[in-house]
């Protein structure tokens, strides 16, 4: 049988059994995996279990390892030719909090039609992760009914709490490096295609380092009558420093900041270009119309390729109904740094302090308390594997799969980066409006089906 036909057989075999491959699903939506719940260990436990005796039965050697949370399921295929992908995905799920406000059973999975004509799955998990998750292993299930083998060598890592913080999941990668890191590539089904249409692979995720800092002043509170022009007010000094942080232009004045920061390439540039993102209807969802940022770069560059400065909360003096005439003792704020690819954390923390420190009166004082760092996350863009992945991506859709960036943090993919040494692929079929971690999440059924198939055609291209 040739490469080509056998492809087809297994693609074949995908669509016959569509049916099956959705009860099997519905039977893992039903499980109450919610992680962050002490009271549904056992449901989490529960699903693990079936994972592994999904994935048993496909021929894997699987177990659900312990770990002082819930329970991480590791499974390997048999040696073959090809890259080494290890696949990786999340089984739990979020709470279904305000359960008024879903028309239907969170864990009772039903297919609906939507208002659009479109076929979608709703329950909790839906698309976040289990829909996803199961698309990658109904697709090797359709590979060993076709041809009885996989393409490739196949590791998986499906992890318990993503979705309560993920704290055991870097210990446990710690712990398994040596049996992880054999693999050539991870894989991340846990993200969105651009449009309907258009599957995207995510290759740029934004790094973090996030400060709180507190300024001091008087040893007290002050009345402001008795004390206002003579005594320092740290909110005034506060404003003072975070008003620095920013020049007229939008762009961050910390020295150095952009230092370890390359422009995208040219030809990446244009493939964004040609997206057709819509800067003007972006912010006018959010009731916004003028870009702020640097000036003369697009929204998307912005978001994706671009570091940022952000004052994500402002504490000082009262706050309370009413008015009181205080000048305050302290004031705080917490300030978060998207890193892009190139630029250290310990070295975008080190210039924030010395800008705030050589803006503290002397006779006043500052505190800082770090809330994490993370480095930014880039794929060659001229990797094999990426190469592989985009051009199975479009033999299923019939159009040229994308690579996106993402302006927030997937913390696994550092992880990989950083514990195991792999690159990783984030590819997903989610939309923008599944309504993760909200009432009525569902995943469109043509997600689901042809998810698998995209997954059958990745890998076989990863196969070679």
């Amino acid at each position: 049988m040739t490469a080509a036909n056998q492809i087809d057989a297994v693609l074949a075999s995908v669509d016959a059994g569509l049916e099956q491959s959705l009860e099997r699903l519905y039977a893992l939506l039903r499980i109450k995996s919610i992680s962050t719940d002490p009271a549904y260990a056992s449901e989490c436990r529960k699903a693990a279990d079936w994972i592994v005796d999904q994935l048993r039965g496909l021929g894997f050697d699987a177990a659900a390892r312990p770990t002082p949370g819930h329970p991480v399921v590791v499974a390997h295929g048999p040696d073959q030719p090809g890259a080494h992908v290890l696949f990786y995905a999340h089984y739990d799920v979020q709470p279904v909090d305000p359960l008024d406000l879903w028309h239907t059973d969170p864990f009772e999975p039903q297919l609906k039609t939507d208002a659009s004509g479109r076929k979608i799955i709703v329950a909790r998990g839906a698309s976040d992760d289990k829909g996803q998750m199961m698309t990658f292993i109904e697709a090797c299930r359709a590979w060993k009914a076709a041809t009885g083998s996989l393409p490739t060598r196949i590791s998986l890592m499906l992890e318990g709490e993503e979705e309560s913080g993920g704290k055991n999941l870097p210990p446990f990668m710690e712990a398994n490096r040596d049996e992880l890191a054999a693999a050539d590539i991870a894989l991340v089904c846990d993200t969105d295609m651009w449009d309907r249409q258009t599957p995207s692979i995510t290759t740029m995720l934004r790094g973090l380092v996030a400060e709180e800092i507190e300024i001091s002043c008087a040893n007290k509170d002050l009345h402001s009558g008795m004390f206002g022009n003579a005594a320092r007010n740290p909110n005034q000094v506060l404003a003072e420093i975070i008003a620095s942080l920013r020049a007229p232009d939008g762009s961050v004045t910390l020295p150095g900041f952009y230092d370890d920061v390359a422009e995208i390439s040219p030809e990446l540039k244009a493939q964004w270009q040609g997206l057709g993102f819509d800067d003007k209807a972006f912010l006018g969802e959010a009731g916004l119309s003028i870009p702020a940022g640097e000036q003369n770069r697009s929204v998307l560059e912005m978001l994706w390729a671009r570091p940022t400065c952000e004052i994500n909360g402002m504490i000082g003096g009262y706050t309370g109904d009413g008015f009181k005439t205080v000048i305050p003792a302290k004031a705080s704020a917490k300030i978060s740094f998207r890193l892009v690819s190139g630029m250290q954390p310990d070295k975008i923390r080190a210039a924030f302090r010395k800008h705030v420190q050589d803006r503290v009166p002397a006779d006043c004082s500052v505190t800082f308390h770090p809330h994490g760092g993370s480095p930014a996350i880039t794929v060659p863009s001229d990797g094999t594997h990426l190469r592989q992945a985009l051009e199975g991506l479009s033999g299923e859709w019939g159009k040229p799969a994308v690579i996106t960036g993402s302006g927030g943090s997937i913390p696994v993919a550092g992880d990989f980066k950083r514990i195991l040494g792999l690159d990783t692929l984030l590819i997903g079929f989610a939309h923008v409006d599944d309504q993760i971690h909200s009432p009525n999440e569902k995943y469109d059924l043509d997600s689901y089906h042809r998810g698998i198939r995209s997954w059958v055609r990745v890998l076989a291209s990863l196969a070679g």
